[in-house]
């Protein structure tokens, strides 16, 4: 199977990435991708060999890496790139060296062999996100070998823990080494700059659309636990737990939320609708579902990130078929738009009603970032210099990210990981999926992008 991006339009120019750089992220994505760095949950999981992998490959160019754990195994590193310029604002540069786990039964090669076959790398982190990890590490080498420093610091951290809740990873960095990101204002990290195939447009030219993440919604995962009388399933029972939770997970799962348009998302709209010949106005946004529906698979982009959501998703309650338990409980994915936080948390008190209490089982504010600034200038300018006839545009993550614990430091977030894809790659298929694979030449694209953004984004900074 051949997977290849079809050809970039233009060559390197304008990059200073070298062949010794497109040659390192293929080896440098299969080498970490070999390196089981499997994140179970709970604390269970070890980045220890990916940590020390990265931090030979800086400290081979003259960095100064450290590798820091909360516990025993749960390495992160964190590397500065001193900029010409002492007083100008530093960027951070992250990415997670932890996965999610993978069945080698259900993959068509086994998920940790790092396999580079017919232009595909295949393997667990392929796009979550070893590949990102090793085009930054391509990207500063090549810096090294040519003598380039960048206008501004740029700080390298590569974190544990991204796939559970970050206690490890950059939740630990941002509370207990925040002096390692000082100067820093933004953060640059994943899940944004890759190539969304959204069909023809109205002259019939393929619309190829890369979104630039300039926003994530919070999460919000839930406990539900609802109280009643115990007793034997044979007999009339008015105070039920059961019966409760469940119709409180009723009311949930069928709860309408309403539309609340962030600025990042108003933005999406407005130019994918232009993209499709479409001008959006006040109506259109102030109804967005009608006109979601008017904008083919460019809706995927926007669909889940107008309003609020609460999905149950677990459920938990009794031991025996004739007991009548006293408890029951459930868990629901809550995802929360900027903004929104006040009303999540008054609908879930009214959904869940008296007789069910609700708690945080974890709790990550939403983030918005502007989409009128230089650095996301700088990442439109460096996708579309490299293929001019494609679209940019911004758009909120449904998920999250480390840029939740950065933005505690005041670190404003992005997610920007760019890479050319053929169409019918379903790149977000392979998010935690079985047969998570990148095309080589999508590796070359994004080391070239992600240099030339680096070089725009230092020189257009403000000092701080």
């Amino acid at each position: 199977m051949t997977e290849q991006s079809p050809r970039a339009v233009r060559e390197p120019g304008g990059s200073g990435v070298d062949d010794t750089a497109l040659a390192e992220v293929e080896r440098f994505t299969s080498d970490l991708i070999r390196l089981d760095t499997t994140n179970r949950g709970g604390g269970d999981g070890n980045e220890r060999a990916a940590a020390e992998y990265v931090a030979e490959q800086l400290a081979g160019i003259g960095l100064d890496p450290v590798i820091l754990e909360r516990a025993p195994g749960r390495s992160n590193v964190v590397a500065r790139v001193a900029g010409a310029d002492p007083g100008a604002a530093g960027l951070v540069l992250h990415g997670h060296l932890d996965v999610v786990p993978a069945e080698p039964a259900d993959w068509t090669v086994h998920p940790f062999s790092g396999e580079i076959r017919d232009g595909v790398v295949w393997g667990r982190g392929a796009v979550d996100m070893k590949n990102a990890v090793a085009m930054t590490l391509a990207t500063v080498r090549a810096w090294a070998r040519t003598g380039h420093r960048p206008a501004r610091d740029i700080v390298l951290a590569f974190t544990a823990d991204e796939e559970d809740s970050a206690y490890y990873g950059a939740g630990y960095l941002a509370a207990e080494h925040a002096a390692l990101f000082e100067g820093c204002t933004e953060g640059v990290s994943e899940s944004g700059g890759y190539t969304f195939h959204a069909g023809d447009g109205p002259d019939g030219t393929p619309l190829r659309i890369y979104p630039v993440a300039a926003g994530e919604r919070g999460t919000s995962w839930l406990k539900l636990t609802a109280h009643g009388t115990a007793g034997h399933g044979s007999k009339i029972n008015h105070a039920n737990a059961v019966s409760r939770l469940a119709a409180a997970v009723t009311r949930i799962g069928e709860h309408r939320w309403p539309v609340r348009l962030t600025p990042t998302v108003e933005a999406a709209l407005v130019e994918l609708a232009a993209l499709h010949g479409i001008t959006a106005g006040p109506d259109d946004l102030a109804d967005p579902d009608a006109l979601l529906d008017r904008l083919g698979e460019s809706a995927y982009l926007v669909r889940a990130t107008v309003r609020n959501s609460a999905n149950p998703t677990m459920l938990d309650a009794g031991y025996k078929v004739n007991v009548i338990p006293g408890t029951a409980t459930a868990h629901v994915d809550g995802r929360v738009v900027p903004g929104g936080e006040e009303e999540f948390t008054g609908t879930l008190d009214k959904l869940t009603g008296p007789d069910v209490e609700w708690t945080y089982q974890h709790h990550e504010v939403p983030l918005l970032a502007p989409v009128d600034s230089p650095t996301f200038g700088a990442m439109r300018e460096a996708l579309l210099h490299f293929d001019p006839d494609a679209h940019v545009v911004p758009f909120c993550m449904t998920g999250g990210t480390d840029a939740k614990q950065f933005s505690r430091l005041g670190i404003t977030g992005y997610g920007f990981s760019p890479l050319r894809l053929p169409p019918g790659f379903d790149y977000q298929a392979l998010f935690h999926g079985v047969d998570e694979r990148v095309p080589v030449d999508a590796l070359h694209f994004g080391v070239r992008v992600l240099d030339r953004f680096l070089r725009g984004a230092a020189t257009k900074e403000q000092t701080v």
